[in-house]
């Protein structure tokens, strides 16, 4: 069954730590910090693969992890940065982050960072300078990206088969191309989407056939609204329409829901080109075959074919039409467009110097914002000199300014991205 859903959690790696370390070496005294820095963590990156063809494998695996980043060790030794984890998903994915980002993967080889990985702590040689000349503090690493991602798989396929259940789409297809895909004498018989090709000498069309759309397919009805996305991507559709229906139906009533089906799911798709393809032929006498192609060709204003699964009639035609109507996409001449490419910076958001005082039910006083949260996380808050260089770094950010403000007490607790410590500012640490 085509899985074309697939929900996964990703996370990024984590940074490394930094070392704190001093350089211990026979007849060197006083060698002084040698500690190198963490190593970045490792990024989740998505790939498109032409190799795949569904998400049939997020169904068996829905977690990814990239690798951390190494610690940083003496001597200057930095560490690793971590392995980028690359996640292959098929050309036609659509990705939504959890932060609503979204991207659209359609040409193989493409790749997007979709979770970048943590940056890795300083080693305590990065914090020497000409007052503090032997410091004993690092940096933590920070932790990775993280959370939930939609992916969507749309079909990219250049010619679509649209049109009421049993309108005779899977036989069309199966007659035209090397898919088999099911054919039986009852409604919903295809119940995902077949794709076939068409070989013409050194090209190529790819066909979806998509499960039949019923009135109400746009607003969730029957099984047409988990397949309509698919027909999106298309350059040309190919509308069913059954000259005999079994339910004694009339073909008029049944080409408007489906034409009205497509145009509410998305305005687009009723502006595509379009061919309309009288199935069943052999079912009618010749004569009132003729008849409504006439009729139709009149109504619709587009080529209308009369075709018979069963015989053979008018295939042949219809495969002609779709290789003339369907255009041939030129690849672009080698270095074109290079000077049209401008120099560019890659800007990236920095952290938010914002921040919020609040007072918890406990008394202790809690500072949130994405600033403040990062500094407490690289720096471990037990140790001395790392405190008073928070304390510093806090005063220069006008939190404590804030705190102060607020009625805040030298000595009070404060806590800041979970962490709870004594703050008090300018006593000897």
């Amino acid at each position: 069954m085509l899985a074309d859903r697939a929900r996964i959690e990703v996370r990024a790696g984590r940074g490394g730590d930094g070392s704190v370390s001093f350089r211990r070496e026979a007849h060197v005294p006083k060698g002084g910090p040698d500690g190198g820095d963490g190593g970045r963590g490792g990024d989740v990156v998505l790939r498109c693969d032409d190799s795949l063809r569904d998400l049939q494998s997020f169904r068996r695996r829905g977690h990814y992890r990239a690798e951390r980043g190494g610690h940083g060790m003496g001597a200057l030794r930095h560490g690793a940065d971590g392995e980028p984890l690359i996640v292959r998903v098929p050309p036609g994915t659509q990705v939504e982050r959890w932060d609503g980002r979204r991207y659209d993967l359609v040409r193989p080889g493409q790749e997007v960072t979709l979770a970048r990985g943590g940056i890795g702590g300083r080693g305590n040689k990065r914090f020497t300078n000409a007052v503090r000349q032997a410091p004993r503090l690092a940096e933590k690493g920070l932790d990775g990206e993280e959370g939930p991602v939609e992916l969507h798989l749309k079909l990219l396929a250049d010619v679509g088969l649209v049109g009421l259940p049993n309108a005779g789409k899977s036989s069309l297809l199966s007659r035209m191309t090397r898919a088999q895909p099911k054919v039986a004498a009852y409604p919903f018989t295809t119940l995902e989407p077949v794709l076939g090709t068409i070989d013409a000498g050194d090209r190529q069309l790819v066909i979806a056939d998509i499960p039949g759309l019923i009135e109400g397919a746009s607003d969730g009805a029957g099984l047409g609204h988990d397949f309509l996305a698919h027909v999106e991507r298309t350059r040309l559709l190919v509308h069913v329409l059954d000259l005999a229906p079994l339910d004694g139906s009339d073909p008029g009533e049944n080409f408007a829901v489906i034409e009205r089906e497509l145009a509410e799911h998305d305005p687009r798709l009723a502006s595509l080109p379009r061919l309309l393809a009288l199935s069943k032929a052999d079912l009618v006498p010749p004569e009132v075959a003729s008849d409504a192609a006439a009729e139709w060709s009149a109504r619709v204003g587009f080529p209308v074919l009369v075709t018979s699964s069963a015989t053979g009639a008018g295939l042949v035609e219809l495969r002609n039409e779709l290789l003339a109507r369907v255009p041939v996409e030129e690849p672009a001449p080698e270095g074109a467009g290079e000077d049209e490419v401008a120099e560019f910076a890659v800007l990236r958001p920095a952290a938010s110097k914002a921040f919020e005082v609040s007072r918890a039910d406990s008394g202790d006083w809690v500072v949130s914002g994405e600033a403040v949260e990062r500094l407490i996380a690289r720096h471990d808050m037990e140790n001395e000199e790392a405190l008073a260089l928070v304390e510093r770094r806090l005063q220069r950010m006008g939190v404590i300014a804030a705190l102060e403000r607020a009625g805040f007490e030298p000595g009070d607790d404060v806590e800041i991205g979970g962490t709870v410590f004594e703050l008090d500012p300018g006593a000897p640490l």
